[in-house]
């Protein structure tokens, strides 16, 4: 899942996997990149969207998306702590043909944590193979 692009329906909810903000690499990115960061306040925005990045990209390496075209309306809920454990998922809004060989798909995306509470959510369009 997802499949061609006239195989998905408006809808369809894809899962993306789950990840857990590990203490190791959460110590280790703010050292690096959010250095003033208090790791007692859980991941910083910047790694949660790096966190989502991770699971939309190994998800998408197996659907015949072809480009990725924007992410859009990102909205960043709460700082999950060391050792949570984050589910994401996909949700298609929209499609639209573009000619007799791709599509783009309108598709919101969520961070949950472990209570499903949500940790994250963006839009994003992308083309698909037809």
């Amino acid at each position: 899942m997802p499949g061609r692009f006239d195989e998905i329906e408006v809808g369809q909810v894809a899962t993306l996997g789950v990840v857990v903000v590990d203490d190791a690499g959460l110590k280790a990115f703010c050292a690096a990149f959010s250095p003033s960061w208090d790791v007692e306040g859980g991941a910083p925005d910047a790694l949660v969207y790096a966190l989502w990045a991770k699971l939309d990209g190994e998800a998408a390496a197996g659907w015949p998306q072809t480009k990725r075209l924007g992410v859009d309306a990102l909205r960043f809920m709460r700082n999950p702590p060391a050792g949570e454990l984050l589910r994401g998922r996909m949700t298609v809004f929209a499609k639209d043909p573009v000619g007799e060989d791709k599509g783009v798909v309108i598709a919101q995306h969520d961070l949950l944590d472990e209570a499903g509470r949500l940790v994250f959510s963006c839009l994003t369009r992308s083309v698909f193979a037809r």
